[in-house]
């Protein structure tokens, strides 16, 4: 499985307002339970939640993966979003996080979910991509450039 595969263009929030952890979830999951008709809401951000008082997702070099396994989702799905004036997200390196890629997972996705969530952190080592996605004007862009750097550095 790519990410190719499972993001889509319109799965891109390109300017996230919220300035900590709990509002830029609420935010991501607002947006994402108005566009999926699958996604339970309160479901999604209870498992976006829980899993954060496990340990942040908050990787560092202003980049979260906030990840869940949400029950009864039939397909796993990543989301986008990037926040221009950061937010406070408890990272490894306690700076604001600007870049957040979210996937939800259904529960007995085990090998798929690893997959993505390694081709996503081998593609945010990259500062040359960080910036990009900083610098992007518009969700077209933005799905452009990890499309492309997915295909140059494929791990999966």
């Amino acid at each position: 499985m790519r990410l190719a595969d499972v993001l889509r263009e319109e799965n891109i929030i390109t300017d996230l307002k919220a300035r900590d952890k709990a509002d830029v979830l609420g935010e991501m999951v607002d947006d994402i339970s108005s566009r999926v008709d699958s996604i339970d809401r309160e479901r999604v951000l209870k498992a976006l939640l829980d899993r954060e008082k496990l340990g942040t997702t908050g990787i560092g070099h202003g980049v979260a993966i906030p990840h869940g396994k949400i029950k009864g989702l039939s397909d796993l799905k990543v989301f986008f979003g990037r926040s221009r004036k950061g937010v406070n997200f408890s990272s490894m390196d306690n700076l604001p996080v600007h870049l957040f890629f979210v996937i939800m997972a259904p529960e007995n996705s085990a090998a798929a979910h690893l997959k993505i969530l390694a081709s996503i952190s081998h593609l945010l080592k990259s500062q040359d991509f960080r910036t990009k996605l900083m610098d992007a004007n518009d969700q077209s862009e933005i799905y452009r450039i990890i499309i492309e750097a997915e295909r140059k550095n494929s791990i999966v």
